[in-house]
């Protein structure tokens, strides 16, 4: 079952959502609705607020392909819907209601953690990782803020507007934002030791994974430190129950009879046909299966949700949802008006099967020309429509669109996952690269060569540091990483500019950031600043 979670309804703007929360808000389990002195002391009233911070945190993925993918070179708009064409060109505007959303949903979560770590000490021992929870939590909206907005205040409690706690917490520069989202994913861990693992909560695994990464994305990189927190995963990655979806040559399914040429009694098994085992192993990491059979060496069919998939070996961590039929959906920017007791929030109507239709997640042809069945005999298959792909060919007018997440964005159902172990195995070569152009370290390319494998490519014996962020492109195109991978690796400037030059673009430096909300700035006058170039 993916509904773990107890609705709680929670407030759209962010400044009002970090104040002390009124009893509507704490409604977990309408219509018995809670207060916060009643859910303190209730027996499992810290998992009822640790659900609630998950809850809250299921809107943040809804615009953020808009906000993030959308301005990559992956992929691109279609020039006649709403303001998208001009979020794909970098011309945001401060007011721009996604840009707001996106600020406040991830403040929004951040309160419900801090109403957990603010009485941290009431907590029973039975329920002390929902501390761990909330704390993770914290740093991973602030993640997702630093990277997007790059200075942002840290709140760390729940601010009172009685007296104006909020202009206690300025802008900071990035490193330090850094510092305290390690320091928070840090705590996490001690926290979450021994915690039960859940792929739909967060873990120490989980943490500890994510720290590297934010010691990787912070201005000044520590190699050292990610390279130590990866390796104590990828080192033990079964005792954490991790591992890539990958079938053995010897083990793959032979779905057509091909005779071996020396005796034609005997089945072999082609590479297409391995190729097409390795392709279905791809799209069960995202809980997806395909329809149909095989013929002519290519999968036939297309892919839909299945939730008995979703929860693998691969996925470290995840946000779920349901497919949930309401004409009352919920959105990013729901209000309280609009919660409904289901699990239908849309992980991003962008990028699901409705995307066409808003003309959001169509393959760039500079991506196209990286992600095809030559190139890419597994994750092309899994990655973007085929049949639009052949259409493209002879007409490259056509549109190609995204196929990871299948299902109507409107009532859910694909799951949102975080974190993965390819993810982790990458960001464990890209630590030992340390920055280095090139390297021959057994462990770095062991890492890089298990992601290479089960995309069906060969092995490598060097592994470049350009070997890296192109591998990363095509296994997580459509997860909203290709922007941030840029910007990490220092390739931002250099890679979107020519694709802007190339695509008639407004690319410049400063882009890499989104404007500062205006809503924020001007709900506190005269204290926040606006980012360069906006």
């Amino acid at each position: 079952m993916k509904k773990i979670f107890i609705k709680s309804a929670v407030l759209c703007f962010s400044i009002s959502a970090l104040f002390v929360s009124c009893e509507e808000e704490l409604d977990l389990s309408n219509p018995t609705a809670l207060s916060l002195e009643e859910l303190l002391q209730t027996d499992n009233g810290f998992q009822l607020l640790a659900n609630g911070v998950l809850d809250a945190y299921q809107k943040v993925p809804a615009n953020e392909f808009l906000l993030i993918e959308l301005r990559s070179d992956n992929v691109r708009a279609n020039s006649e819907n709403g303001n998208f064409p001009e979020i794909n060109r970098y011309n945001v505007d401060p007011n721009n209601g996604d840009v707001a959303t996106y600020y406040s949903n991830n403040m929004a979560a951040i309160k419900h953690a801090n109403t957990i770590i603010d009485n941290r000490f009431l907590a029973p021992e039975d329920q002390q990782f929902t501390v761990g929870e909330a704390y993770f939590m914290r740093a991973l909206c602030h993640f997702n803020l630093v990277r997007a907005y790059q200075n942002v205040p840290y709140i760390d409690k729940v601010l009172d507007p009685n007296i104006d706690e909020a202009r206690d917490y300025p802008q900071l520069p990035e490193s330090e934002v850094y510092e305290k989202i390690i320091d928070d994913f840090k705590t996490s861990i001690a926290f979450l030791n021994g915690a039960e693992q859940n792929r739909y909560r967060p873990t120490e695994g989980a943490a500890i994974c994510l720290a590297a990464k934010a010691y990787l994305s912070q201005p000044n990189p520590d190699y050292a430190e990610a390279e130590l927190l990866l390796a104590s995963v990828v080192e033990n990655n079964s005792s954490f129950g991790y591992d890539l979806l990958f079938t053995d040559r010897d083990d793959a399914e032979q779905f057509e009879f091909n005779a071996d040429p020396i005796d034609p009694t005997i089945d072999v098994l082609t590479d297409q046909e391995y190729y097409a085992n390795l392709a279905i192993d791809f799209g069960n990491v995202f809980g997806n299966e395909i329809s149909g059979g095989y013929s002519d060496g290519t999968l036939e069919g297309s892919w839909s949700n299945n939730p008995a998939l979703e929860i693998n070996d691969e996925v470290i961590f995840s946000i779920a949802y349901d497919l949930v039929s309401s004409d009352n959906y919920v959105t990013s920017d729901s209000g309280l008006d609009d919660q409904v007791e289901t699990d239908s929030e849309s992980h991003s109507f962008a990028m699901t099967l409705q995307g066409p239709s808003n003309g959001v997640n169509i393959a760039s042809i500079d991506f196209l020309e990286v992600m095809n069945p030559e190139l890419e005999p597994v994750r092309f298959y899994a990655s973007v429509n085929p049949n639009d792909y052949s259409a493209f060919l002879s007409n490259n007018t056509i549109d190609v669109f995204n196929t990871k997440f299948p299902t109507d964005g409107e009532i859910g159902d694909n799951d949102w996952v975080i974190l993965r172990y390819a993810d982790v195995l990458l960001l464990y070569a890209e630590a030992i690269l340390a920055g280095g152009n090139s390297t021959t370290d057994p462990r770095a390319i062991d890492a890089f060569n298990q992601v290479r494998a089960r995309a069906g490519l060969e092995e490598v014996a060097n592994l470049t540091r350009q070997d890296l962020l192109e591998e990363r492109r095509v296994e997580f195109v459509y997860e909203n990483q290709r922007l941030y991978d840029l910007i990490r690796f220092g390739e931002a400037d250099n890679v979107l500019q020519l694709f802007s030059v190339q695509n008639s673009l407004a690319y410049t430096p400063d882009k890499k950031y989104l404007p500062f909300p205006q809503r924020e700035i001007d709900n506190l006058p005269n204290f926040y600043t606006q980012n360069n170039g906006y």
